[in-house]
């Protein structure tokens, strides 16, 4: 039986409530497998008489894929998602609910172009302790704790000072580059030599801290997760399905007693070998896409 037999094509356009583009349709799914396919799949493929795995739990496996697939969004799956807001007078955006760590931090133009946010390593937001005329400690009277401002002093500092930056556009012209020499210049920091602004992330309170300029402006945050939120995340794109059995298997058998070293080994190689083939097969290189992008050969490539 067919993977799409029982599903017509107007249920795949329309949706579950037979409307046009109502937003509840489930565009592009073919192309994944979901968490319980991938155990039940393994089950049958790897458990059982004469097989790798003689006997194991459902919940073993389960835990197992999920480990799988988590690793496997942070270098192989196409996991980075995305959010878009306006930064506020506070100059702060809050991490995003499954945030993981950013890919990319930029700032949207007039002309809907993403300007690239570097961050900057020179600042931070220190825990504000709060201190009397002599320079003490001061502590709450009923808990004995350490008293500590809203704010640090840094923080405040940072969001209202002026951006220093001095290359206000990107010049790709060689005439221009070689009688200014701009990038050749001895003292610069390319983080800095740049008009588009900076941020940096506050860890421990989940938020991104942006520089002055940026009030107002667009910001668009791609970011990693590990495909664990939530449940139509929890899939596995088809060019990685091999990949993750091997995963699953080489993570049962390393973990359990009394299984040979050649069958561990042995699988760790499948293992490497099939992840590498679900990044290339992922990296969706396109031979045409390449011709087009060396046509670009006689320009000039800056280090």
């Amino acid at each position: 039986m067919g993977l799409l037999d029982g599903t017509t094509q107007y249920t795949y356009y329309h949706g579950p409530d037979g409307v046009w583009s109502s937003n509840d349709e489930d565009y592009g799914n073919y192309q994944f497998v979901s968490l319980s396919n991938i155990v039940n799949n393994f089950i049958i493929g790897y458990v059982g008489e004469d097989k790798i795995i003689s006997k194991i739990k459902r919940t073993d496996v389960a835990f197992h894929a999920r480990r799988a697939i988590q690793e496997f969004s942070y270098d192989v799956f196409k996991s980075s998602k995305s959010q878009e807001i306006e930064v506020p007078p506070s100059l702060n955006m809050i991490l995003p609910q499954d945030y993981v760590n950013y890919v990319k931090v930029s700032w949207v133009d007039d002309a809907g172009m993403e300007r690239t946010i570097y961050p900057t390593k020179d600042t931070s937001n220190p825990l504000p302790i709060l201190q009397d005329n002599d320079f003490e400690y001061l502590f709450d009277q009923q808990d004995g704790s350490i008293l500590t401002a809203n704010e640090s002093e840094t923080w405040k500092k940072f969001k209202n000072s002026s951006t220093r930056n001095s290359i206000l556009e990107n010049n790709n012209n060689f005439d221009i580059l070689a009688e200014n020499h701009q990038g050749r210049r001895y003292g610069l920091t390319p983080e800095h030599t740049q008009s588009n602004g900076n941020f940096y992330i506050d860890p421990l309170k989940g938020i991104i801290h942006f520089s002055a300029n940026l009030v107002g402006h667009i910001i668009t945050l791609k970011y990693i997760s590990d495909s664990l939120g939530k449940d139509e995340d929890t899939v596995v794109h088809k060019f990685a399905e091999e990949a993750v059995y091997k995963q699953i298997a080489y993570a049962i058998l390393s973990t359990r007693a009394n299984v040979p070293e050649y069958l561990v080994q042995r699988t760790k190689k499948e293992r490497s070998a099939t992840k590498r083939n679900a990044k290339l097969r992922l990296s969706n290189i396109k031979l045409n896409e390449i011709v087009q992008t060396m046509r670009n050969k006689s320009k000039q490539i800056k280090h």
